[in-house]
């Protein structure tokens, strides 16, 4: 394996940051290490790494305020390792501009696929015209979907939706994200609507929406597209 990304870990615990070096390096990544806030964002500035896994829990300064100020120029993905697992800080983190969180302690083989998923191609500049995924296929130009081959009808506000989440696929997007982008301001409480429309949405392009593959539930938080 030759991965050839180059990671910039901030966290002071000094277990995990051994724990990630014997890991991430095994597998091929090149990695960088910050112990607080401060030489995080001077390192993410010097070093411009493929991405970052940022601790909530420095020693100089919030993690979330280093997460919006690294987001002000940062633009590559921005994993959270935290101890804290309430839903609030992790919808917070999302919406501040985080790709991933995951709770400490973590399964070293979920972190590498999470990573893996976040440094993968998703702007919709990299999104072909004609694309597919599992028995799904979608013509962005003719705003065509099929499945299996055959044509499903969606309304506009279904293809909205469901490209939305497709442009983010293996991003954790919060209710919230997904109803400003997709509804406006005004609708960003409403998550029983929201929650209306990607049953509707399952219900079209999953084989079983009771136990959908694309369209996945972080509880309490908001939705990840999975087309791995």
């Amino acid at each position: 394996m030759n991965n050839k990304y180059s990671i910039l870990v901030i966290d002071d615990e000094i277990q995990i940051r051994k724990l990630l070096e014997i890991s991430l390096e095994a597998n091929a990544y090149k990695v960088n290490f910050a112990v607080n806030g401060k030489e995080g964002i001077t390192m993410a500035a010097s070093h411009q790494p493929d991405l970052i896994l940022l601790d909530l829990g420095l020693p100089d300064e919030n993690g979330q305020d280093i997460l919006v100020k690294l987001r002000e120029w940062f633009q590559n993905p921005i994993i959270i390792l935290s101890v804290k697992s309430a839903e609030e800080e992790i919808v917070n983190a999302l919406d501040n501009g985080a790709n991933d969180y995951l709770t400490k302690p973590f399964r070293t083989q979920e972190l590498l696929a999470r990573m893996r998923t976040a440094l993968r191609k998703n702007s919709v500049q990299n999104i072909e015209p004609i694309t597919s995924f599992g028995n799904v296929s979608i013509d962005l130009f003719s705003r065509i979907v099929k499945v299996k081959n055959e044509i499903v009808k969606l309304t506009a506000t279904e293809f909205a939706l469901l490209i939305l989440l497709f442009k983010n696929d293996g991003r954790v997007l919060t209710h919230q994200y997904i109803l400003k982008e997709i509804w406006g301001q005004s609708y960003s409480d409403q998550t029983q609507y929201l929650r209306v429309f990607v049953a509707q949405l399952r219900k079209k392009i999953e084989e079983d929406p009771n136990r959908p593959k694309y369209i996945i539930t972080e509880s309490g938080v908001g939705y990840r597209f999975n087309t791995s």
